[in-house]
């Protein structure tokens, strides 16, 4: 059976969340009839941070749904940190990932970038997003 490009990409993510060992820890939500509707694709517990990722193709094409982003918002409002990563923004959620392993944890508001991580905010629209800045220098 041939791999989606949505899941070619859990495959990297999983990769990346692997290599850290038992500093992580990280299952995939079961979908369908006994799974709750909207969850993220990957629930983690990164170095004792709470990390819910929506997995997407592409960002521009295929946007997380009202639950998606409803469930997003709920995991935020709890303190967690809510992502969704598509192909080009897995090279900062690697550094992320290496952030968060290194106890460096920030959230800033940011209006642009390249490299920023898109969070819901608003049920009512993708445009209103929290974005959490990946930053890879010790300055942060």
């Amino acid at each position: 059976m041939a791999e989606t490009p949505e899941g070619k990409i859990k495959r990297k993510i999983k990769d990346m969340l692997h290599e850290h060992g038992a500093d992580v820890y990280y299952f995939m939500p079961a979908m369908g009839q006994f799974g709750k509707m909207g969850v993220p694709d990957i629930i983690a517990c990164v170095n004792g941070f709470f990390l819910a990722i929506e997995v997407k193709a592409d960002m521009h094409k295929n946007k997380p749904t009202m639950l998606q982003r409803r469930n997003m918002m709920d995991i935020l409002t709890a303190n967690g940190t809510a992502l969704v990563i598509d192909e080009k923004r897995l090279p900062f959620f690697k550094d992320y990932l290496n952030m968060l392993m290194g106890g460096k944890h920030e959230r800033r508001n940011i209006s642009s970038s390249t490299n920023e991580v898109f969070v819901p905010r608003s049920k009512k629209s993708i445009k209103s997003s929290k974005r959490i800045r990946i930053s890879t220098d010790n300055n942060s």
